[in-house]
């Protein structure tokens, strides 16, 4: 780490002197890294860095490494930035997000991030696959998220969330196969951003940007690059994709949904949020099956060969095709 960048966080965490640092990840496509950084004289005892500096040469593990793609990135970043500076704070232990320390940037696309560690503050756990009541924790994360946010403006922050939003993806649209659904995903997008009913989504709600307690029974999350307006679907579906198999997604699809919608309401009221719940939860249903095909879209350009791509995931487009297909034929 960079002298200058030492002195910051000795100067705001209080601390005599940086013990150790450990690196935890470098960030997608060499765009920075984030660091642990065990201090003396400070309580507690470490600090999470997350220095963004992109490179001088674009590079992209799947060949992706387009100008546009080297935009998003540095947008990403600014979303970021702005979300710990200015929205952060709104999250309750209900929808636990790391502290920010400080959020500043360095120079022209260059950031700092200083975050409490999550590990020492309760959540030092890390899933690749989920218990039951592990799954019910990042629900319940998820819809008191989405409470507290409903029907803001996502000032600051992406105007459409997800880091596969149409608009930000066309070369990926561009090298479909499946003509159907490449045909159908400008109406797709479409639906999912004229829901009356709105919030602000995580955008990478994956198992992996979830940390949790010894016990699993408490969730916090990190990575907020693509955090912005949205469906709320949009974060279930893409959740439920990256932890369950497709026959778990098919046998537990409508528990679970039920599950986030009763999390969901109470969350609302705790929020003392005033609207149609059940306007909302019918809204939000119909759109489950269109988020997961808003997402088999970017992956069927990206990496038509991802695991994420199922008899589950097809049966979910097929269903939203049909109903298109009728639709234009009343």
């Amino acid at each position: 780490m960079k002298p200058a960048l030492e002195k910051i966080v000795l100067e705001v965490s209080g601390a005599e002197a940086i013990l150790a640092m450990e690196t935890i990840e470098t960030l997608w496509s060499g765009y920075g890294e984030i660091v642990r950084v065990g201090l003396t004289g400070a309580d507690p005892g470490s600090v999470i860095v997350k220095y963004i500096a992109p490179p001088d040469e674009m590079s992209h593990p799947r060949g992706w490494n387009s100008q546009r793609s080297h935009q998003r990135k540095l947008d990403s970043y600014e979303v970021e930035l702005h979300w710990y500076q200015h929205w952060s704070k709104r999250c309750d232990s209900a929808c636990r997000v790391p502290r920010c320390l400080h959020a500043t940037s360095m120079a022209a696309h260059q950031h700092l991030i200083i975050l409490e560690d999550l590990d020492r503050a309760g959540y030092p756990q890390r899933r690749s696959e989920l218990l039951p009541h592990e799954v019910s924790a990042c629900l319940a994360w998820l819809a008191n998220f989405h409470a507290t946010f409903m029907n803001e403006t996502p000032v600051g922050l992406w105007p459409i969330g997800t880091y596969w939003h149409l608009d930000t993806r066309p070369d990926e649209l561009a090298a479909m196969d499946d003509t159907a659904l490449k045909h159908a995903a400008p109406e797709i997008d479409r639906m999912l951003n004229r829901a009356r009913y709105r919030t602000l989504v995580h955008g990478d709600a994956k198992v992996a940007n979830f940390c949790f307690s010894e016990d699993g029974q408490q969730v916090a999350a990190v990575d907020f690059q693509y955090v912005g307006g949205g469906c709320g679907m949009k974060d279930l579906a893409y959740f439920l994709g990256s932890c369950l198999t497709e026959k778990e997604c098919e046998q537990y699809q409508d528990d679970l949904l039920d599950e986030y919608f009763d999390a969901l309401q109470k969350a609302l009221t705790c929020q003392r949020k005033e609207l149609d719940f059940q306007a909302l939860e019918r809204e939000w249903r119909r759109l489950y099956p269109v988020a997961w095909a808003d997402f088999q879209r970017f992956l069927l350009g990206w990496n038509p060969g991802h695991w994420k791509i199922n008899g589950y995931s097809q049966r979910q487009v097929q269903k939203v095709l049909e109903n298109l297909s009728a639709t234009d034929h009343q």
